[in-house]
């Protein structure tokens, strides 16, 4: 059957349009990676990781557009992480990591210069509570 546009044959088929969620912004054809919404109770817009479902009343953004959102005079944004994206790790991350490293090795040092498994006072500690310890200052 054919109707006023033509033959029903001529429409495009499911298989070609692109699963890829777009960037809602007119005229962008790029992936969306964040997705905008409007809380207008609080004036605020919220821009988090792409919303696992596309719903009408949130806008799907690319990176560059996800970067350059302002929002109206008086709104306020708040950009929330992506928890998925592996965090940087600080120099506080580096540092802990380091003194946890050189804590692994120091009850094997200890126990081979005093030739016994007995743990001895450290002379850097200054307090002790559960398995956390208070130590001095190296300069000190």
């Amino acid at each position: 059957m054919e109707s006023r546009r033509g033959p029903l044959k001529s429409a495009v088929p499911s298989n070609v349009v692109s699963p890829v969620r777009r960037c809602s912004r007119t005229a962008c054809g790029r992936p969306a990676v964040a997705t905008l919404t409007y809380v207008y109770a609080d004036s605020t817009a919220v821009l988090g990781p792409l919303a696992t479902y596309a719903e009408p009343h949130c806008y799907d953004l690319c990176a560059e557009h996800s970067e350059r959102l302002t929002a109206p005079r008086g709104w306020e944004v708040v950009r929330l992480l992506d928890g998925s994206a592996p965090a940087r790790p600080s120099s506080d991350d580096l540092e802990a990591l380091a003194n946890a490293v050189r804590e692994a090795a120091r009850p094997q040092e200890r126990a081979a210069q005093t030739g016994s498994a007995s743990r001895g006072a450290d002379p850097m500690e200054v307090a002790r509570r559960g398995h956390l310890r208070v130590l001095r200052s190296p300069d000190n």
